[in-house]
Order: C-alpha cells, then structure tokens, then sequence
C-alpha cells in the first residue's frame, strides 16, 4: 500500500506538462495534431499581420485625403475581406482537426490503459480503485476536448503569433515594440501564479470525484445489506457529505478561474492603455505618422490576446489534465516482463513448487511462505490450510499473475514423462505466460460471469464449443437445468451464487474438453469448487473430477470441504509456518481454525 501510495505522491508532484511528451508518445495523433496546429497558428500570425497593415493603410487613405471615396481604397477592402475570410477558415479548420484528434488521443489512451491494466492483472488491481479507474477511462479521458479543441491550440498561437506580431513592429515603431516585450512576459508570470493554485484544487475535486464514485458504488453494492441492519439513512448522510464536498471543491475551482480572468484582462488592458498613451502622444506632437500609429494599436492587443485566451482555457483544461496525469500514472506502472521461452504443455509435464514466498506492500509478513510440493501428470493435488494461510495467492502465482519474493516454480522433472519425452526442466517466469495460460482452465473463489448468455460465459474457456458440447460441461458442473440460452446480467446478476459457481466450473470443464479433444493437456486450478453447492450436486462435481483425473488432467484443488479430499492424490496444508506438510490424500482432513 505504502508502495502505491509513493507512486501517486511520486506522479503528483511531477504533473503534467502543458505539452507533455508522454502525450506524444502514448497517443500518435497528438503529435500530427501538434504539428498541424503549429502550421495554422503560423497562417494565422501571418493574417493578423496581413490584417493589420491593410485596416492601416485603408484608415490612413482615408483620413489623409490620399483617396476619393471607396475608388481608392476598394482593392484594400476587398484585399481585408479574403484575410477575414481566410481566418475565420483557418479558426474552423483548427475546431475541425482539435475535435477529430481529441477524438483518436482519448480513443487510443482507452485502449492503452485497458490493455496495461490487463497487463499487470489482478494482482495490481486489488490494490487500486476499480470505481476511479472506470471515472478516469470514461469521463474523466472526456475531459480532454477542452485541451485539444481550446487549450493546446491557443498555447501554440501564445507562443507563434506574439513573437511575429512583435518583429514586425519593431520596423514599425520600436518604442512600442520595447514597450510590447516587456510587458508581455507579465502575463505568463501571473499565470503560472494562478495555475499552480489551479492544479492544486484540480487535483483535489478529482480525488473528491473519485472517492464520490467509489462511497457510491460501495453505497449501491451493499444497498440490501444496509436495509437489512437500518444502516441506509447513515450512509445516505454520508453520500450527502461527500458530495458536498466534491460540490464544494468544483466551486472553489471555478472562483479561481473567473478571479484568474479578471487578473489577466486587466493585465492586458493596462498594457495597451500603456502602447496607447505613447502612440497618441507622440501623434500628437508630430512625431508618428498616422499609419505607423493605427497599425502599432491594431497589432498590441493581437500579442495579448492569444497569451490571455491561455489562462483563459486552461481552467477549461484543468480536468483534462489532472485525467491525463492519472492515466500517465497507470500506463508508467512497470510490468513484469514476461519470458520467451517456449514452455511445455500444462498437464503434461511436471509441475514443482520449492520454497515458495510471497510478500504484498503493506503486509507485515509474507502472505505465503515455504511451500514446496509437486504435481505430475495427471494428478490432483489438493491445498488446505486455514482460511488467510495463502492458497488463493499459490493459484495467483501459477497463473502468472503474482511475482514471488523467494522461490521458484519449475516445469518439467529431468526425468522421462508419460509423454516418453525427457521433462527439461524451465522456470515458470521465464516461459511466455500467455503460452502458458491457454493450457490453464481456473475457477476462482469468488467466479465473475459476463453480462450475456449462459451459453456465452461457458464458450469463454471455448471458443469453438459447439450447443452439445456446451450442455455437456453444464451437466458436468450439475447445471444441467440453466438453459443455456438464458440471459444472464452483469456478474451472474438473476443467477444465485451456486448457479453461479457451476456455470464457472462448466467453463472450466469446456476448456478442458476441448483441450483434450485436440490432444493438448491442461492443468486444471480449482479454488473452493463446490462451496454454496448441495450435496448431490457436489457428488456430481466430484464424479466429474474422477473421469478428468483418469483422462489424464493434472488438477491442483482448494478446498475444504471433506467430500473432495478423497479425490486427491496428496494433500498439502498450507500454513505461515515455514515447512508446510505434505501427507497422502483420499483421507478425510480436519484442522484447526475457521473454514473460509
């Protein structure tokens, strides 16, 4: 916990840039689109320059009596017309290019943090906010069409079209250049001031969002819970004050934004006031043309704009960017690199665990440690200890999913297999883990269905299973009544946790036959199998079990339930205690502590 916790304090403290390279290198489309618009704010510096000496040279015509009406003039207005025109093209290109990238940026962002959570698995996931995730991935990633369509454009203009704006005035009038240059940069300073106090209340109405979606989720989930023992109206209060809180928060942040406005129009204003007084006086005494005069007071306030619209804007951002940094945190999370080996067949080769330990941040202790024991081919290996001994964590760990701190897991025996062939032996952490999962059909302890059919949740071990076969395996699992054409919600919702469990062991037990079929092992992992299932039903999982076992399925099985331990050829307890037990199955087990 402590780990994660550095890691966030770590990515809060380093933010995100207005222009992050982290951007640019997770989302392509950012970099064309940074490209794209640094080529239209170029354009457009040229315009606002284009303008501004035509609208200079129309009103000094106009007023010096150099032109006869409109006769004089009229290739100039014409001339001004096609650079509006121009702009205002250019504005709807911007709009147009900021949308559609925005659009592939938070398109491509999702699809790299599903795919980085579902590389670092569920072992990272029980330590993170699965309601936070599922903010940041829908609206919070929203929040980044303020800072492609407003944001970063007008950072790019902030930066292009002050620095044209003022070259061009220096062979224009000098004094006013100098006056340009050293005020502008006052703008950015006040910014930075008003942004960092922005970020700060950002930050903290994201994580008053976050801890909203979490207390409202928990809140939901356990709604019949709190009925049951009058804790509703509690919890309701609760609700109340945490939304008073991101309420609160939202509304600190955007007093900071219209007081940050104020400051920087008047900034602006004050400045031009300045640019002003010295062009007018010096009109008046002679000393400037009135060409030079209207073109210097044309162009100033096109250099301040684009600097204030940023401070502008960047509120506007704010959310976007506190979304991009968490999502910077969870894609900069480092994965375990996973091995290239080749490794042998599951079930088919022997399975050794030595020494195993397992050690989690924020744990005092480790939550597994010294187990050693050994599955061979076409086994069935049960694991029984008391409940918070480790044995959901030993299934993790063969899955791949959990790192041990000490030991190791070896594949092959040195020894001639059933297979006829000499067992090589590999480290499991260093063959393709995904190589190996394929060969695996697991049933967890608390089984996840998918909002679908039940047919649907079973084909999830198989593919391929055809409408026979996917009846077979719900015989198999004693759930020979659920049609498999019933629709099933979100987590097995309509279906009791029984029904539940044996629609997870179907799936398992598809995946398995379906392995067998084309000849390929499979190494079956079981964790609780048949708990909150009847007696008879659990016979019938058993009898199951049996006729895997004798087609040659290796099975490693958490149980403790009596029934199931005759199945076992060798019973490991599994305890804190340095040197677990290993004793012969097929004898009824009874230990000390609470059953989980």
């Amino acid at each position: 916990m402590s780990g994660r916790t550095g890691r966030r304090d770590r990515s809060s403290r380093r933010g995100v840039a207005p222009l992050d390279p982290r951007l640019l290198r997770y989302a392509r489309a950012s970099a064309v689109y940074v490209g794209l618009s640094t080529g239209i704010s170029a354009l457009t510096a040229g315009l606002v320059i284009a303008q501004a000496t035509l609208l200079a040279d129309v009103i000094s015509r106009s007023f010096s009596g150099g032109a006869t009406g409109l006769a004089g003039v009229w290739h100039l207005l014409v001339a001004l017309g096609i650079v509006v025109v121009a702009r205002a093209a250019l504005a709807w290109a911007q709009e147009v290019a900021a949308h559609r990238s925005s659009a592939a940026v938070k398109s491509t962002l999702r699809a790299r943090l599903l795919a980085r959570v579902f590389e670092l698995g569920p072992s990272w996931l029980v330590g993170e906010r699965r309601t936070t995730l599922t903010t940041l991935v829908t609206s919070g990633l929203d929040a980044l069409d303020g800072y492609f369509a407003r944001y970063l454009p007008q950072l790019i203009l902030a930066v292009v079209v002050p620095a044209a704006v003022v070259t061009w005035m220096v062979g224009a009038d000098l004094l006013s250049a100098l006056t340009v240059a050293l005020t502008l940069p006052l703008i950015p300073v006040f910014m930075v001031l008003v942004g960092l106090a922005t970020r700060a209340r950002t930050r903290r109405r994201w994580r008053a969002l976050a801890v909203l979606a979490h207390h409202f989720a928990d809140v939901v989930a356990g709604l019949p819970t709190l009925k049951v023992f009058g804790r509703a109206k509690a919890q309701a209060r609760a609700l109340r004050e945490v939304s008073d809180q991101h309420r609160r928060e939202s509304l600190a942040t955007l007093r900071i934004a219209f007081l940050s406005a104020l400051v920087l129009e008047l900034l602006a204003t004050l400045s031009v006031a300045l640019v002003a007084v010295g062009v007018g006086l010096r009109l008046v005494e002679g000393n400037l043309d009135l060409r030079t005069a209207v073109l210097v007071l044309v162009l100033a306030p096109e250099a301040y704009l684009p600097l204030r619209l940023v401070g502008t804007h960047y509120h506007a951002s704010a959310d976007g960017l506190a979304a991009a940094e968490e999502a910077f945190r969870v894609l900069d999370t480092p994965v375990r690199a996973s091995g290239r080996q080749v490794g042998p067949e599951p079930g088919r080769t022997t399975l050794t665990v030595e020494d195993l330990e397992v050690v989690r941040p924020g744990r005092e202790g480790p939550v597994l440690s010294g187990v050693s024991f050994e599955v061979r081919p076409g086994e069935t290996v049960a694991l029984a200890g008391p409940s918070g001994a480790g044995k959901s964590t030993l299934l993790a760990v063969l899955l791949g999913f959990v790192v041990p701190a000490s030991g190791r897991v070896l594949l092959g025996s040195g020894e001639v297999e059933r297979t006829g062939s000499l067992g090589a032996r590999v480290e499991l952490s260093d063959i393709d883990i995904e190589r190996w999962r394929t060969g695996l059909a697991w049933v967890p302890q608390r089984p996840y269905l998918l909002a679908g059919t039940v047919a649907h949740n079973v084909r999830l071990g198989a593919p391929e299973a055809t409408e026979v076969q996917v009846r077979e395996a719900l015989a198999a699992a004693g759930a020979d009544d659920l049609d498999p054409a019933l629709v099933v919600g979100e987590r097995g919702a309509g279906l009791s946790a029984g029904q539940v469990r044996r629609v997870a062991l179907a799936r398992a037990f598809a995946r398995v036959a379906a392995r067998t079929q084309a000849g390929q092992g499979s190494l079956l992992l079981l964790d609780e199998p048949t708990a909150g299932l009847d007696p008879v039903t659990e016979a019938r999982v058993g009898s199951h079990l049996r006729q895997l076992r004798a087609a040659g399925c290796a099975t490693v099985l958490v149980t403790h339930r009596p029934a199931l331990l005759p199945l076992a050829d060798r019973v490991v307890e599994v305890s804190l205690r340095k040197c677990p037990t290993s004793r012969p199955g097929r004898v009824p087990l009874t230990f000390a502590g609470v059953p989980a």
